[in-house]
């Protein structure tokens, strides 16, 4: 049974083993049983219920949460010779029906729908007409109220499943999942004596990295300015700062897009396509942007505002690297990111229950961000994990490289400025008061007779906020919780007023630039953007960044060699091996 698994993996994927964990996922749907398999992003989830599929006398139903989502499995499956459809609102009635046509006469083996399509009673019974070998139900989490992307259409699945004349198998895909949601999604979904999985949460390939108290934008372009040629998604908090970050990257040259809510829908699909084909390198977005995106080669994730909660978190970084190539997952931290997202919890959740259950799972993420345990472990401990390594190699804690600096001084003359302005007043104000400004407000409050007027002044107003928001990071000083937050000093800065306490920071390092690609790669790309763009599907379908890295190491220049790359299955050979070998042939001629 595995072996005929391992057979379709070669032909059809171009893989000559599973990676770990899905043999016992795919064994466990051949053999009849439902399964519910936690995978993280990257893993290989839909090779797990794709594989079985092809092997099932009948078709297979994947209920899928985005259009997106769905096109660029289809168009995947497309391009490995696998004959797939599906079936969203933006079909018409007439291409639905046709589609519907197609699964009824057997041409296709998988069919993606949306989950909200089964709310229909009509859709439903043409299902009922269908031999469904298997229901495949990705984003699986989407079922539970607890989960971080409630979808109330995946509670018409279970109802479904009921009422077909031969109970299918059915299987349950997701990324990130507590034991509570866990939970929920068995017995929601009426999964039946489900054999369970969880192969583990860790993403080796990703660094993990915490910024806290250092001026977002100057950290963010630094960064930027050695991955200029990389792929990348910053995550913002909100529409306006999307705006922001936007405005400043284009004008700044970078080749950068926007995506968030207040766009209209032509906007968000232009600019999602643009970085699907790589058209552009950098996309700016609320979390409106990214589930279900299957681009392969995002080398960094950057969030400049902290997300809701820790699942939000791992599912919106692991958007990096999901080709298994090094990646870096930043979160940019700041004390009135907290403010925002408890003002977004206020207004957007109603129940009482709720809301103190976002409340808890915001302070997880704002521990993460303080914690000075290995980050990796945290987030694996987190979602349930056991005997996690104390350490790793890959996150800014255990690999910290940062130089400390003494900043006892300037911090006792920004505690001391704080409380003769009576803790009233703002990080701004503050930092003009300290660096002497003639501001009118500073003026007409009578600041510039304070013993801490102008005690700064060989520091610009800027640099004097960026140290106040380093104080609050390391929780010498904390913000009010009011629509003006107001600067006050903690029983820490106290200490530190007395003489009793000095005050340390790490300052980070300057990143280098990372080395130049391999030459025959660079070709390589140029050669699947040429081929992406004549067929009219992104560069990563083609193939992913690894498998041109392979080709640039391994120069194969016959269709057996070619053949023997990972990721390289029979009909992508037929489709692109003659170009492939070509541009590594020329190369190799203009070398001699």
């Amino acid at each position: 049974m595995l072996e005929d698994a391992k057979v379709v993996l070669k032909k059809y994927y171009g893989y000559d083993s599973f990676r770990d964990g899905q043999e016992l996922v795919i064994r466990s749907i051949m053999e009849g049983r439902d399964t519910f398999a936690v995978m993280p992003t990257g893993a290989g989830k839909s090779i797990c219920y794709q594989v079985p599929a092809l092997l099932m006398k009948g078709i297979t139903i994947v209920v899928s949460p985005l259009i997106s989502l769905m096109k660029d499995q289809v168009d995947a499956l497309d391009d490995i010779g696998v004959n797939s459809t599906y079936i969203n609102s933006s079909l018409d009635q007439q291409e639905v029906d046709r589609r519907i046509l197609m699964a009824v006469s057997g041409h296709v083996k998988l069919l993606y729908v949306a989950p909200e399509r089964l709310e229909s009673e009509y859709f439903c019974a043409l299902l009922r007409t269908l031999n469904i070998s298997m229901i495949a139900i990705d984003e699986c989490h989407c079922v539970s109220q607890w989960g971080h992307d409630f979808r109330p259409s995946y509670r018409t699945i279970a109802p479904l499943i009921e009422k077909l004349p031969d109970r299918p198998v059915v299987s349950a895909f997701t990324a990130t999942a507590t034991a509570e949601v866990r939970e929920d999604v068995v017995r929601l979904l009426g999964l039946e004596e489900p054999n369970v999985y969880t192969t583990g949460f860790d993403r080796k390939n990703l660094f993990f990295s915490v910024v806290r108290g250092e001026n977002k934008k100057d950290c963010l372009l630094k960064y930027l300015d050695s991955s200029r040629d990389q792929a990348g998604i910053i995550y913002a908090g909100t529409r306006k700062e999307v705006e922001s970050i936007h405005d400043m990257l284009v004008k700044k040259g970078y080749s950068a897009g926007r995506y968030h809510a207040g766009l209209s829908d032509q906007e968000r699909s232009k600019a999602q396509e643009d970085f699907l084909y790589d058209n552009i390198n950098i996309m700016v977005a609320t979390n409106a942007f990214g589930m279900g995106i299957d681009k392969s080669n995002v080398r960094y994730v950057i969030h400049y505002t902290i997300p809701k909660n820790m699942e939000a978190y791992y599912q919106e970084a692991g958007r990096a690297g999901r080709d298994g190539e090094a990646s870096e997952c930043m979160l940019l931290f700041g004390a009135q990111d907290i403010l925002l997202q408890k003002f977004l919890i206020e207004q957007n959740v109603a129940s009482e229950e709720r809301r103190l259950s976002e409340y808890r799972r915001l302070q997880e993420v704002v521990d993460y961000c303080h914690t000075t345990k290995c980050l990796r472990k945290y987030i694996l401990e987190y979602f349930g994990e056991r005997d996690v390594p104390e350490s790793c190699d890959g996150c800014s804690v255990c690999k910290d490289e940062r130089e400390l600096s003494d900043i006892t001084i300037d911090a006792q003359k920004i505690f001391s400025c704080i409380a003769r302005m009576k803790q009233r007043f703002g990080s701004v104000m503050v930092s003009q008061v300290l660096r002497g400004s003639k501001d009118r407000k500073v003026l007409d409050f009578g600041f510039d007779s304070l013993s801490t007027y102008g005690i700064m002044k060989n520091y610009t107003v800027k640099e004097i906020q960026d140290l106040v928001n380093v104080l609050i990071a390391d929780e010498y000083l904390f913000l009010s919780e009011s629509q003006f937050p107001v600067v006050k000093l903690t029983g820490r800065a106290l200490k530190v007023m007395k003489g009793e306490e000095k005050v340390f920071h790490k300052i980070r390092k300057a990143k280098k630039s990372a080395a130049p690609e391999n030459s025959l790669f660079t070709l390589l790309k140029s050669t699947r953007k040429e081929i992406s763009a004549r067929e009219s599907v992104p560069p990563y379908i083609i193939f992913t960044d690894a498998a041109l890295r392979e080709m640039s190491e391994k120069l194969p220049q016959s269709e057996e060699d070619f053949l023997n790359v990972k990721g390289v299955g029979e009909s992508k050979l037929r489709k692109y091996g003659e170009e492939f070998i070509k541009t590594i042939k020329t190369y190799l001629s203009e070398r001699v």
